[in-house]
């Protein structure tokens, strides 16, 4: 518990700079605790904890019965970035995902085998195995061991989904039911933007990446007020996580698609459900042939 409060501590932070970048706040403004927590929708302990961790970078300024105050200059801020540190957890998470793609690891195995396989402790792996079950990708056999559940790994499959998706995801834009969420709508912008302008986006965890990408698709599902679409992107988002987590290498087509996520953003922003539409369809053609590719003997290319 320790841990993930530390990583979401590192995260709000990272949240707090990009709303200062895009406000364009002077050095002296006071960061109010209880706006941020407003915006990104948090307690404001977790966004006092947040700041704080700012301070100790030079960021803010704690004035004693005051609150904080911005200390750095919009210059040092853009230059600026507040690493989540890595865990334990999420390396091991990483390392069995990235071996079952690359076919190191069978469909199914035993907590034994996996043990060995890693040499990590019980506690550590228990903790991974059940976050890679709360993530749709592992469930626990009725007798003994795990297996992997079934992915996107064939080329069929891949085109198959994203043709479904282009098929509803933009229309969903277009059913009269839509109403978009202002605040949701925002903070889906600071997101999007903490990665767009990551200076260093390679070392941002993977985990984070794909779950900023299913978020927004399932959060602009749920705007069309229609369950059964917001239903079928869930499922498409648990079929595709395994597959697209290890895609992630290329960072570079990681900017473009937060790029194309935030023109979407801007024209239901705006009202324009057309434009967004149109951009969602050209957004799942380019994520689709940006997808890893297969060949029909290993099914994976």
């Amino acid at each position: 518990m320790a841990r993930a409060s530390s990583q979401n501590r590192y995260r709000l932070a990272n949240q707090i700079l990009e709303v200062v970048r895009e406000g364009r706040f002077e050095v002296g403004h006071h960061l109010r605790e209880q706006q941020f927590g407003d915006l990104l929708q948090v307690s404001r302990t977790p966004v006092r904890a947040a700041l704080a961790l700012l301070a100790e970078h030079g960021v803010v300024e704690a004035r004693r019965n005051q609150g904080f105050f911005l200390k750095a200059t919009p210059e040092e801020l853009r230059r600026l970035t507040i690493e989540v540190p890595a865990t334990a957890d999420q390396d091991l998470y990483t390392d069995i995902v990235r071996d079952r793609l690359a076919g190191l690891l069978p469909v199914s195995f035993t907590q034994a085998e996996i043990a060995r396989r890693y040499d990590v402790d019980r506690a550590l792996l228990q903790r991974t195995l059940s976050r890679l079950v709360d993530d749709g990708l592992l469930e626990r056999n009725a007798g003994r061991g795990w297996t992997f559940l079934p992915t996107l790994d064939t080329g069929q499959a891949l085109q198959g989904s994203y043709d479904f998706r282009r098929i509803i995801e933009p229309q969903g834009l277009m059913l009269a039911t839509f109403k978009a969420d202002p605040a949701l709508l925002e903070r889906l912008r600071i997101q999007h933007l903490f990665l767009e302008t990551h200076p260093r986006i390679a070392t941002v965890d993977a985990r984070q990446i794909f779950d900023t990408d299913a978020h927004f698709h399932e959060t602009i599902a749920s705007f069309s007020g229609n369950v059964f679409l917001l239903q079928a992107i869930q499922q498409q988002n648990r079929l595709r996580r395994l597959l697209e987590f290890g895609g992630y290498v290329n960072r570079r087509r990681v900017r473009d698609w937060c790029r194309e996520h935030l023109a979407i953003i801007d024209a239901v922003a705006a009202g324009d459900n057309a434009r967004a539409a149109e951009v969602m369809g050209m957004h799942l053609r380019n994520a689709f042939s940006a997808a890893p590719s297969f060949t029909a003997e290993t099914g994976r290319g």
